[in-house]
């Protein structure tokens, strides 16, 4: 064998200093067990003479050809004679034999012998070492006892650890928390689809008055929509318009329109960063403004809300829209957190009455049967939503000033809040959107349709 550990083309060689490894061979399972010569045993008793114990050898080689061998002399009997002591030098094994028992001891599945063996011809064999190296570190990755992804909650943890050794000095208000994290959702599903893909076609949907109406455009295109509407919010604070200086539009349809229409090249990629920036600079000023700031008028046009809920009804939005862009692109894409969920419920809910006075003006629902004064209990609907972020609401039937109460209720709607939120954006009609109707049929009708005027592009 050359000093590599390869066999030499003239056969087997003795290398001084050395055992003699033969050439390398197939498994350990195909070796010839009777042609591997045995280690020679000491003979009985620790003081026996050098003489006595080369005469051993032969006569043990004579027995295992099946030769006669002469009867020992006399000695003393085998309960006087101490216990044979065995030794523990490994045992020579040839270099096929030795390299096939490589995966077996990486996995630790030799036996003592065989281990001491292996490691004893590691030290010399530097080909057989590296093997052997890679092999355990095989090993290591085969016996791994978790998952090699990361852990999802992983980022939250770091999160939360940091800042509980260090708060933030100036920290997000908890009215401004469901934006921050449904931007942050839909951001990281932007980060990951492909050039192409902010070229797949979607399309929005919602309702006007009694039909459904849709609306075909690009990720791209629904990305220009949030920045186009969220620059009302950016205006009330005081911020630039992403729509420019000068007379703008403050309906959110027009405003879309306004952007999907201006001269240039049609929405890419680049809509983006600047998207992000816009919801990041609001963040950071809702924070820094202080407590004040959440009332803050934010006008939409036909109606204005308070900046509280102005940046809950744009998470809201947010959500419905990065669902519609993980339809297009097929990725996966969960619902908010359950106290999100119930904050954007309890938004829709609180929106409802007024909903409802809209369209009685407009002769779309029925007239009022009972009106009381302002803040008072009227006539009204339990609104019970089941599962996600669910909870019971009562919404007031005839006066958008008045109180919804328990004592007044006349019917009852159960739903499940992921659907209610499908019906507030208008993906699903109100005929199809209630698990359970109990009581005044028409006031049934007039909330849910109601709940679908709720949305729009």
């Amino acid at each position: 064998m050359s000093g590599d550990g390869r066999e030499s083309e003239g056969g087997e060689e003795e290398v001084r200093g050395a055992r003699r490894i033969p050439g390398p061979r197939g498994a350990a399972d195909d070796l010839d067990l009777e042609s591997v010569p045995l280690p020679p045993l000491p003979p009985p008793g620790g003081n026996a003479s050098a003489n006595a114990s080369a005469e051993t050898v032969p006569e043990q080689a004579g027995a295992a050809e099946g030769q006669a061998v002469p009867d020992a002399a006399p000695g003393p009997s085998d309960a006087d004679a101490p216990e044979p002591l065995m030794s523990s030098a490994a045992p020579v094994l040839p270099h096929r034999v030795l390299k096939a028992l490589l995966g077996a001891w990486a996995l630790s599945a030799c036996s003592a012998e065989e281990t001491a063996a292996v490691e004893d011809h590691l030290t010399e064999c530097a080909p057989c070492a590296d093997e052997a190296l890679r092999l355990r570190d095989a090993v290591g990755l085969l016996h791994t006892d978790g998952s090699l992804d990361l852990d999802p909650t992983l980022r939250t943890r770091v999160i939360d650890g940091c800042l509980g050794r260090r708060p933030a000095r100036i920290p997000v208000p908890e009215w401004a928390a469901p934006y921050d994290a449904e931007t942050a959702r839909l951001d990281a599903l932007l980060r990951d689809i492909g050039d192409s893909e902010w070229h797949a076609p979607v399309r929005l949907r919602w309702f006007e008055e009694e039909r459904a109406v849709s609306r075909r455009t690009t990720v791209a295109g629904v990305i220009g929509h949030l920045l186009a509407v969220d620059g009302l919010l950016s205006a009330a604070l005081g911020l630039d318009d992403p729509l420019g200086g000068g007379e703008v539009p403050l309906d959110p349809t027009e405003r879309t329109e306004t952007y999907w229409s201006a001269d240039g090249p049609p929405p890419t990629r680049a809509v983006r960063e600047a998207w992000r920036a816009q919801s990041h600079e609001l963040i950071r000023t809702a924070s820094f403004a202080g407590r004040n700031v959440a009332e803050a008028s934010v006008s939409y046009g036909a109606f204005a809300l308070p900046l509280q809920d102005a940046l809950l009804e744009r998470a809201f939005e947010c959500w419905v829209h990065g669902g519609d862009i993980a339809d297009a692109v097929d990725y996966p894409y969960q619902d908010p957190s359950a106290a999100h969920l119930h904050r954007m419920i309890d938004l829709a809910a609180r929106m409802l009455p007024a909903a409802l006075a809209g369209r009685r003006r407009a002769g779309l629902a029925a007239p009022a049967k009972d009106l009381v004064t302002a803040g008072a209990p009227g006539r009204s609907l339990h609104l019970e939503i089941e599962g996600h972020g669910g909870g019971d609401w009562y919404i007031a039937l005839d006066s958008p000033a008045a109180v919804g109460s328990p004592d007044r209720a006349v019917a009852q709607v159960a739903l499940d809040g992921v659907e209610l939120c499908r019906l507030v954006a208008g993906h699903i009609s109100p005929v199809e959107a209630a698990a359970g109707q109990e009581g005044d049929r028409e006031a049934i009708r007039d909330v849910l349709f109601a709940t679908a005027s709720l949305s729009r592009l």
